[in-house]
């Protein structure tokens, strides 16, 4: 395809998108199952729901609809065991929209068995459908968008029938409007209960009176008792401190006491939950009424006054109610309300981490399946094969695929619990579990696994390991009797010999060890064939005896003394060699710690005085591919933060001494210090400065980061300090380092958001002050990777400036570098930008 073409689908796709949006100041109204465009009597533009959704069959529902015959298309899912979602592209501008969607049935099947089923917005579950209760059923939500693309979907549920939908619209709604009065409950969905026109009793309300198209329904159904029947008075009013700004129509019709002191509206709910109230109050009269105002029977607002052509609010927010009873009490004058709005607050659960989401999805790709992964592997509902906690994925079971290996993917599901990977024709030795400390089960039976591998030692929270049915061969490693919490070890069913450990001999470890040629705690009873070597059998010489004399024995002699000399002869080169090992190791080891001491790093911590810093290891403050970082306190009261490496393999060693090596060098403001580190057998430890302010990546992504969103002047001061940081490494040090892994997760903050670049564990020294470039393997993380870089594998200071530039562009547009969501050519931030 040539650029002109490309340009043409881009300006073509652009152009839809804009009509659609821009109709009515960025309205959407989607006829679902629809195949034509057309205006409605409000003018509005409906489109098909095509372009939106690959999913559903369509169809023509005739109903009556009161006094008018009504053809609605609808779009329905049968036989769906999974959701069927809805993705919408959202700008950039918009913070909060109104979503609306009609539900009809009408037994338009002929089943008469309307449907049930969950309509969910994001990762919240919106709302629970049930059209035989009511039918059409109409739902309104306020969603505040912090993503590119609205995913609603509809959850079917075991024998609820076949989803139905016929009308899906978005609406943007003013901005900073729904959010006054509750500060206190963050996270949470709006879903409409009430929204009402007091003192209006004919039809609905809305688009064009209403220029975000809300509803306003009529009162008549709750008219108080001693109350008028409304009075309507044109009227303009300054309503700049209320960000809903309800339109005129509304304000200009009201409930005015008529005998009586009191004024109360009782409205019934949908089950006990926590409402969001907003009463709207506009001088229509040419009095200042004044009164007290009640929420179930507490004083919420006392004395409150009414000015003339003014318009004022009460925001009240209300927990665990099951009915609302509205109540005004006259102090001067009569009690009067214009209008209110009442919704159900619920709760949008936290997303899995972007990790999480990524490795899952490659794993996914990796089985060549269609698992039907999509979105959040939690929320509303888990996938399949998956349980989770929260946001967090705490088991995976994959059992009975042609999985053939477990790739270093795997490694990042952090929090698992529980891993079933049985019968997936796994072989060769076991590995890239090691990350997963959380880990308690797991299932490895029903394979063709040859090896422990060197990362069991790892799965610190192993309580269930179950590798019968395999083919390992060899002695049971040591390590396993390092795993305190393990009690049952099924090794049945393979080709293992030898002793046991003597580590597992405990009465709290059940062993299974049927089906091997050999296993046991006793030494006396099998020979360890894997740690001694062969005994040969002596070549006997037979002399043919002779005639009148007695039996020569001294062949038979000789023999034995020979093969019993040959044996003690092999038994001593294998004790040399061992003890020679032993010697080098330990030589090896003494000075690579001498060297560690000799670069000048603060301190030498020992592993029980780590321990005592972070109080065995109580608090995590953060995960990352090569180990855990605790908080920890130093004698002298100096908070640090402490790297513990699981990763046992040669890279995970090259990058510890890496990282020693370059900080213990280099020393600048915008650069993470290294206060010591301990080098122990089994423990490599790295002890840096603590920075309290967490990573860029946290306030961009994490939990908070939608509650204190960082300034503009606090990006760019974030930005030039980082530069800074990098500066330093490529132009200030002598050799120059080249970072490699720039990224946002990697930029720590202080308490005053100072940044400071931190790991080096994959940092490259350039030792050639005229070298243009140092020729290296391709490491590290996806997103950020210079392009020339990964097809050259010739790395320079340009390849930090790329990854920088990633960063730039996400504090500009807070998105990460890869997605999973839209169009392809979305997933890419910097295709995306481009």
């Amino acid at each position: 395809m040539d650029s002109r073409n490309s340009w043409t689908i881009f300006f073509l796709l652009h152009s839809f998108l804009f009509v659609a949006f821009s109709g009515q100041d960025g309205f959407l109204s989607l006829s679902c199952g629809g195949t034509t465009s057309f205006n409605d009597s409000s003018n509005i533009s409906w489109f098909s729901d095509t372009p939106y959704i690959t999913t559903g069959k369509t169809t023509t529902i005739n109903y009556n609809d009161g006094s008018l015959s009504t053809n609605v298309s609808a779009r329905f899912f049968p036989h769906s065991k999974r959701r069927a979602c809805y993705r919408i592209p959202m700008s950039n501008a918009t913070s909060l929209i109104l979503v609306r969607a009609k539900f009809v049935y009408k037994n338009y099947d002929g089943l008469g068995k309307p449907p049930i089923f969950y309509v969910s917005l994001g990762t919240a579950i919106a709302a629970k459908i049930n059209l035989a209760r009511k039918d059409p059923w109409i739902e309104e939500f306020l969603w505040e968008v912090n993503k590119d693309t609205l995913a609603c979907c509809l959850n079917s549920i075991p024998s609820g029938g076949s989803p139905i939908i016929s009308l899906l619209e978005i609406r943007p709604l003013p901005k900073g409007s729904y959010i006054k009065g509750k500060e206190n409950f963050p996270n949470k969905l709006l879903r409409m209960s009430y929204r009402v026109d007091c003192g209006h009793i004919n039809e609905s309300i809305r688009y064009p009176m209403d220029p975000y198209d809300r509803i306003w329904n009529s009162d008549r159904s709750f008219i108080p008792f001693h109350a008028t029947s409304g009075f309507k008075i044109k009227n303009s009013f300054n309503q700049s401190n209320i960000f809903e700004k309800p339109p005129a129509p509304v304000l200009q019709t009201g409930r005015v006491l008529a005998r009586r002191n009191i004024m109360a509206y009782n409205l019934p709910l949908e089950g006990l939950g926590d409402y969001y109230i907003i009463l709207y109050f506009a001088g229509i009269l040419p009095v200042f009424p004044s009164f007290d105002v009640f929420i179930n029977g507490d004083l919420v607002k006392s004395n409150y006054t009414i000015k003339r052509s003014e318009i004022s609010a009460l925001y009240v927010t209300k927990k665990r109610i099951s009915s609302l009873n509205i109540t005004l009490r006259s102090i001067n004058f009569y009690p009067q309300i214009n209008a209110f709005e009442v919704y159900n607050m619920v709760d949008i659960p936290p997303e899995a981490s972007s990790t999480t989401v990524s490795a899952m999805q490659v794993i996914q790709q990796s089985t060549g399946l269609d698992l039907g992964w999509q979105d959040d592997p939690c929320s509303p509902f888990p996938w399949d094969h998956i349980h989770c906690e929260g946001n967090l994925v705490i088991s995976l079971a994959l059992s009975d695929i042609n999985l053939r290996s477990i790739s270093p993917t795997f490694g990042d599901l952090l929090d698992l619990k529980t891993l079933d990977l049985h019968n997936t024709s796994l072989a060769g030795e076991i590995q890239n579990l090691g990350s997963l400390q959380s880990l308690a089960k797991l299932n490895l039976s029903f394979n063709q696994l040859t090896s422990f591998g060197e990362e069991l030692e790892n799965l610190i929270s192993l309580q269930i390991l179950d590798l019968r049915d395999n083919s390992l061969r060899g002695v049971v490693p040591d390590n396993l009797g390092e795993l305190e919490d393990l009690h049952l070890l099924n090794l049945e069913n393979n080709k293992l010999q030898g002793p046991l450990p003597q580590s597992l001999n405990k009465d709290t470890i059940e062993i299974r060890t049927s089906g091997n040629l050999c296993l046991t705690f006793s030494t006396t009873t099998c020979d360890d064939a894997s740690s001694n070597p062969p005994i040969v059998e002596p070549q006997l010489i037979i002399i043919p005896k002779k005639k009148n004399h007695g039996q020569n024995h001294l062949p038979i002699i000789l023999g034995t003394i020979g093969g019993a000399t040959f044996t003690i002869f092999l038994i001593c080169i294998s004790v040399y060699i061992y003890n020679s090992k032993i010697r080098y190791r330990a030589s090896h080891t003494t000075r690579e710690e001498t060297d560690m001491r000799n670069w000048g790093a603060e301190k030498v911590f020992t592993y029980k005085e780590i321990k005592v810093a972070t109080s065995n290891f109580k608090e995590i403050i953060g995960r990352g591919g090569f180990g855990s970082v605790y908080l920890g306190k130093l004698p002298n009261g100096k908070s640090v933060a402490v790297k513990v490496r699981f990763d046992k393999s040669q890279l995970g060693v090259d990058s510890f001494i890496n990282e020693i090596h370059l900080l213990s060098k280099i020393r600048h403001q915008n650069l993470v210090s290294l206060e010591g580190f301990c080098h122990e057998a089994k423990h490599q430890i790295l002890v840096y400065e603590y920075l309290p302010g967490g990573s860029l990546a946290d306030h961009l992504y994490g939990a908070n980061s939608h509650k204190t969103p960082l300034s503009w002047i606090r990006r760019l001061k974030i930005a030039v300090d980082a530069a800074k940081g990098l500066d330093y490494l490529h132009n200030g040090s002598e050799p120059r380092i080249i970072h490699r892994d720039v990224k946002c997760s990697n930029i720590l903050l202080d308490m005053d958001l100072n940044a400071k670049v931190c790991d080096f564990g994959l940092s490259k020294q350039v030792t050639k002050a005229d070298a243009t470039h140092v020729t290296t393997v391709v490491k590290g993380t996806a997103g950020y990777l210079d392009p020339e870089y990964y097809s050259t594998q010739q790395l320079t200071e340009k390849s930090d400036v790329y990854s920088f530039g990633v960063v730039l562009l996400e504090l500009i547009c807070g998105r990460e570098p890869l997605i999973h969501s839209g169009t392809p050519d979305s997933f890419n931030l910097v295709l995306w930008v481009t």
